[in-house]
């Protein structure tokens, strides 16, 4: 059956278009009873407002919007976006919101997404993620006045709202945890390098390093599973591997794990693995992986929130922290040998 129009209406009300279109949108020009009469019609026709026509007339599009620049073969495998999403989508679903998700090959386009959307009035508002180091991302939105939330960092030192957790905080823990065990080679197989939360990881780990006599190496990928793999490898075939191997996804610390079997290296009795993200997988190994735990669905959630908020009130700023994932220990972490 063909979507009803306010053509279709109209014929059926006997009134003009004009009218049609002033007792749907609640503007005064047609009488009490026309607005009644036109009204009951639309209902029994199962009329529904144009989403994209409501949008281009300035009323909300009831959708937000999220891009992502990365690989969208290494997305499929991402635990951490899939609870993220499904975080986000219920906070929004509670206020009949769509999430409209984009994937891109690079921050160029994710940009041009941005100016369309807003061009177009497709989206109320925006997500955004993935913060990089001189973000040009965060500009253009305060230029394109589309509200926005960063999810896992302060956007423009904090200009925008956001919602994060301490990465600083969270990767201490770890590099803290293995220096006591009595680990002092680590090796840290980092994400993509011009993010803000990896530079955020690579300090917190350097900055440590002096205090507790470690020697740590940052060796960045793009979060892949093969990079993760090929990482661990190069690591593992040195003449100097290390006794420990964080891992900045849950991931690349599965991948780590496999290669580590493959090259007949015992974990956790000759080496260490950590993953800075906890999920299912790192559960189901085996050996279970020692992980950084939190609530990855409520931090989606949360965010979602934080948006709803700043839709209703585009002036208010809410930076929201919230709480440090807690590292769970498991099978993967022990003593080095040596």
């Amino acid at each position: 059956m063909a979507r009803p129009t306010i053509a279709d209406i109209a014929d059926r009300a006997g009134v003009s278009k004009g009218a049609v279109s002033f007792a749907l949108n609640g503007r005064p020009g047609v009488s009490e009873a026309t607005r009644a009469r036109i009204l009951e019609i639309a209902d029994q026709m199962h009329w529904r407002p144009h989403s994209a026509a409501r949008a281009l007339g300035g009323s909300r599009a009831d959708s937000i919007g999220l891009v992502i620049a990365r690989p969208a073969r290494t997305l499929g495998v991402e635990p951490f976006f899939a609870q993220l999403l499904s975080g986000l989508q219920s906070g929004l679903s509670a206020r009949s919101i769509s999430l409209q998700l984009l994937i891109v090959e690079d921050t160029a386009a994710e940009i041009e997404v941005y100016r369309r959307w807003a061009s177009e009035h497709r989206v109320d508002g925006i997500v955004l993620v993935d913060l990089t180091v001189k973000d040009p991302r965060v500009d253009l939105l305060r230029e394109l006045a589309i509200p926005t939330v960063v999810i896992g960092g302060r956007g423009g030192r904090g200009s925008l709202p956001s919602v994060w957790a301490d990465d600083r905080e969270a990767m201490l823990s770890i590099v803290e945890y293995l220096a006591a065990l009595g680990h002092r080679r680590i090796a840290h197989v980092a994400g993509t390098p011009n993010f803000q939360h990896t530079q955020r990881r690579i300090r917190a780990i350097r900055d440590v390093v002096p205090r507790l006599g470690l020697d740590v190496v940052s060796l960045p990928t793009d979060f892949s599973d093969a990079e993760g793999a090929a990482t661990t490898r190069k690591l593992l075939s040195g003449a100097k591997r290390p006794t420990a191997i964080v891992y900045d996804s849950d991931v690349m610390a599965v991948a780590g794990l496999g290669v580590a079997m493959e090259m007949g290296v015992s974990v956790p009795g000759e080496l260490s693995l950590v993953a800075f993200d906890d999920s299912v997988l790192t559960q189901l190994m085996h050996p279970a992986l020692t992980a950084l735990s939190r609530d990855t669905f409520d931090f989606g959630r949360q965010a979602a929130e934080v948006l709803l908020a700043v839709l209703a009130d585009p002036t208010t700023v809410i930076n929201r922290k919230t709480a440090t994932p807690v590292l769970t220990v498991r099978e993967s972490t022990a003593p080095p040998a040596e």
